[in-house]
Formats: structure tokens, C-alpha cells, sequence
């Protein structure tokens, strides 16, 4: 049986479409779970913002041990950025977007299809430079112009890609329309039988599943899929079908079935359990963590490195801070785990002048009633508060400060653990916000777990602000 791979677009699409609820920690997990799942290409968005892009792409690349990273270079753009970024990744894949029509060449491309053509020929050769898996994929190819598609896809084989993809975007096909589609396209275009070819199936008419597998029985070789519904082919619903049925048309996939629903449901609660586009979204979806231990032996280098993959850029100044602290520590116990360190640097580098401080808050919550909070921040100018609604006190009371400060930061990390024992204990928060590719930690101490939570936010929020205001 011929093995067809399949390219997961959940992380791309919650990147680039109005929907977007992903925090970059999240997109990390995504990733890691859909290698885990052993899907063979994961899709992530090109480069528009290079520190907070490229930093993504080089965070999946480290973490993803087999399935290949797909990432998009723009026509005409140097593929250089992209496949650095990509360089420590077990194995990539540079894609170039081409229209297949004349008429989405001149108005959203605004070139002419002879241009785009030149255009395909240079960029696929540059990515040719960097590796063999290019991918051509023509955009809107069901309503594509024939004579522009074929000169797309024999240019691509000429150049040397490695795959073509025919992209269904408008996703008005039955099943029967896009295979006879498909059968007209491998007709005009015989360059399609010597290369590996795949398809990307909208799913506006809930068709996109049933065209994937048409395209299957028709000789594609890979299948664009979604783990979480993403207006394309259902990743779940596609390899079931294979599992059960690929036999009668000699297909199989790689894709481990037996661990399919456990993993998709993991994904479907960093992207869209009950706590989706809240402050808090993720954080009770089991974020994975790695621990790297540390001992008073290691040097300051190798603390700055832990530290770095923790997503920490840390200065001199603060490396200086950070490192006599942990020494300290070391030299009391056999070793410092990476959530000592977070605390480590929460509470020693970059110290900052408050511009808005804690003065009161009010938190209400119960099974019956959306939890709900008031914050009040002093600023030198005089007082200034909010009130906001959330997915428990803590999360309203973020929303809060967000619309006080008037300001929105991913939350990338966020840990509660008790200091001490009893009816009074204390407990220390560290918040973790990540704002234009940089972490910032803040620390909060209280016998209050709320007030604990909003301190460290706020720690973190006045960093981010001053070095804002500072640049």
C-alpha cells in the first residue's frame, strides 16, 4: 500500500484567520502534540514580524522530534529568514503560494500571471537552496485558469519542487466534482504523474473530508487536515476513514490511531475549551513542561541558557542578579528545578519603577454567577479603575488591569504554589507574559491567592510598559 502523508494546518490557521486563539506557549503545545500524534508535516504561518515569528519557529523546531515544519515564503521574498529559523528542525519544508487564477493574480496579487509565473521560478529556486521538500501550492485551483495551472505546475517541476498542492478554497464542490476535477487536471497536466501531488479542501459545505478521500482514490499523495475544525479537512475524521477503509484503495498514514482521540481532545481545549480568548486560555489544558536541573556547579553560562528556554533574554545586569541568587539557592540544596529559576528571575531581574500600583481590589465568584472583579490602580497622576468579567476571579481581575493599562500581553505562563503551611498560608505567584518575543516575569507574595496573582501580573505588566516606554 502506498503511504500518504498528512499536513496538519491547525497551528497556521489559528495564526492568520479573525479567530486567533492561541498564545505562543500554546502553539508550542499544539506542536508538540500533533508530533506526538505523528502526523507528517505540521503547518506553521510565514514570517511577517521576524523577532516574534522567527522565535516560534525556531521553538517548534527544537521541540518537534519527527514530524516535518512547513513554513511559508512569500512570492519574491529570500527564503534565507525562514529556513534559519528552521534550521535546528529534524527536517523542514520551505512552501511558496502561487493564484491559479488570472484574476486573483492581478487583484490580490497584482501581477500579471506571467510575472507570478517568473516570480514561482525564482522563489522555489531560492528554497531550493536550502532544501529539497519545496512545496508549490496554487491557491484557488477549482477556479483556477487551466493554462495558468499547468504553466505553475510544470514551472514547479522544472524548478525543482518536490510537491504541488491544488487548493480548494472556495469549497463548493461535491465529492463527484472534485474528482472529476482532479481526473481533468492529471489529464492536462502529465508533469503530476512524476511528481508527488496533494490537495487542501475548504470545508464551507462540510464537504472537505469526503473530496480528501476522493482525492486519495485518485492518487494524491499527501492530504491537508485539521485537528481542530479550522475550515479545512478533519484530521480525525480523514485518518479514521483511512484506517478503517484505506486498504480497498491502498493507502495507509503513519498517524498513530490508537491515540487519536486522546490527543485531539487535548488540542481542542488549548483551542477552544471553555476558557478560549480569555486571559487565562490554556492553563488548565495540561501544559507540558521540561525540567532541566541545575547545581551550584554550573556555570552562569549554563543558567543563561536554561533560562533562554524558558524564553528569557536576560542583560548583563540582570544575568549578573540572577546568578549570585541562584547560587545561593544551589549551595542550600542538591539541585534548582527550571520553576526555582522562574522565580529566581521573577524576583531579581529587570526591577522596574511602578507606574501603576495595587491599591484595592474586589473579587466575586460562585457556581451560579460570572465571576467578576474591580481593580483599583494608583498611578502618579491619581487613581484609575476597572471592572471586567472573566473565567473565574482571577482572569476578570487580569481583564480588569487590561482595560486600565489599556494594554494586551499573551500570558504565557501563570503558577500558584503554597510557601507555607496552614490556615495562613502564603502563596507565591509567577506570572509569565510575553510581549513582542520576550518574556517577562512577575512575582507576587500574599496570604491571598488572588491578590498574590494580581501583584505578579502587575510586576510583569510595569516591566513590559517601562521597557516599552523606554525604547
Amino acid at each position: 500500500m502506498n503511504k500518504v502523508s498528512i499536513c496538519d494546518s491547525t497551528v497556521r490557521k489559528l495564526t492568520t484567520g479573525r479567530n486567533n486563539t492561541l498564545s505562543f506557549k500554546e502553539k508550542l503545545e499544539v506542536a508538540k502534540l500533533l508530533d506526538r500524534l505523528c502526523v507528517d508535516v505540521i503547518e506553521l504561518d510565514e514570517i511577517r514580524n521576524s523577532k516574534v515569528d522567527s522565535l516560534l519557529i525556531k521553538s517548534v523546531a527544537s521541540a518537534v522530534k519527527t514530524s516535518t515544519i512547513a513554513v511559508p515564503v512569500a512570492l519574491g521574498k529570500d527564503p534565507a529568514a525562514t529556513a534559519s529559523a528552521l534550521s535546528e528542525a529534524a527536517s523542514f519544508r520551505l512552501q511558496v503560494v502561487a493564484p491559479g487564477s488570472s484574476v486573483r493574480a492581478e487583484y490580490v496579487y497584482h501581477k500579471k500571471p506571467a510575472a507570478i509565473l517568473e516570480m514561482v521560478k525564482e522563489t522555489v529556486s531560492a528554497c531550493r537552496k536550502y532544501t529539497d521538500d519545496v512545496e508549490l501550492i496554487i491557491d484557488d485551483a477549482t477556479r483556477g485558469d487551466p493554462a495558468v495551472m499547468s504553466d505553475l505546475i510544470n514551472t514547479a517541476v522544472e524548478t525543482g519542487a518536490s510537491l504541488v498542492t491544488l487548493s480548494d478554497d472556495a469549497g463548493e464542490m461535491l465529492a463527484e466534482e472534485f474528482a472529476a476535477f482532479l481526473e481533468e487536471r492529471l489529464a492536462a497536466d502529465p508533469a503530476l504523474k512524476d511528481i508527488r501531488w496533494g490537495v487542501s479542501c475548504s470545508d464551507e459545505m462540510s464537504m472537505a473530508d469526503a473530496c480528501a478521500i476522493a482525492a486519495l482514490c485518485h492518487g494524491a499523495k499527501e492530504i491537508k487536515a485539521g485537528a481542530f475544525p479550522v475550515n479545512t479537512a478533519s484530521l480525525e475524521n480523514v485518518c479514521r476513514v483511512i484506517a478503517v477503509k484505506g486498504e480497498s484503495f491502498g493507502v495507509r498514514t503513519n498517524v498513530a490511531t490508537s491515540s487519536m482521540k486522546r490527543i485531539v481532545d487535548r488540542i481542542s481545549r488549548f483551542c477552544a475549551g471553555g476558557t478560549a480568548g480569555s486571559t487565562v486560555a490554556g492553563f488548565t489544558g495540561g501544559v507540558e513542561s521540561t525540567d532541566d536541573r541545575l547545581t551550584e556547579h554550573d556555570t552562569k553560562e549554563a543558567v543563561e541558557a536554561v533560562a533562554s528556554k524558558l524564553g528569557y533574554i536576560l542583560s548583563d545586569e540582570d544575568s549578573e542578579s540572577v546568578y549570585e541568587a541562584f547560587l545561593k539557592l544551589a549551595s542550600k540544596k542538591e539541585s534548582v528545578s527550571t520553576k526555582e529559576l522562574d522565580a529566581i528571575i521573577a524576583t531579581y531581574a529587570m526591577q522596574v519603577p511602578e507606574k501603576y500600583r495595587l491599591e484595592d481590589y474586589i473579587a466575586n465568584t460562585g457556581n451560579l454567577i460570572t465571576s467578576m472583579a474591580h481593580v483599583k490602580l494608583g498611578t502618579k497622576d491619581g487613581d484609575i479603575e476597572g471592572v471586567s468579567l472573566g473565567d473565574g476571579p482571577i482572569d476578570a481581575a487580569f481583564l480588569a488591569i487590561e482595560q486600565i493599562t489599556g494594554r494586551h500581553y499573551d500570558l504565557d505562563d501563570f503558577q500558584i504554589k503554597a510557601i507555607t503551611e496552614g490556615k495562613e498560608a502564603a502563596a507565591e505567584t509567577i506570572v509569565k507574559l510575553r510581549a513582542q518575543g520576550k518574556v517577562y516575569s512577575g512575582r507576587g507574595l500574599s496570604t491571598d491567592i488572588i491578590g498574590a496573582s494580581i501583584r505578579a501580573y502587575l510586576n510583569a505588566v510595569n516591566k513590559v510598559i517601562f521597557e516599552e516606554e523606554e525604547a
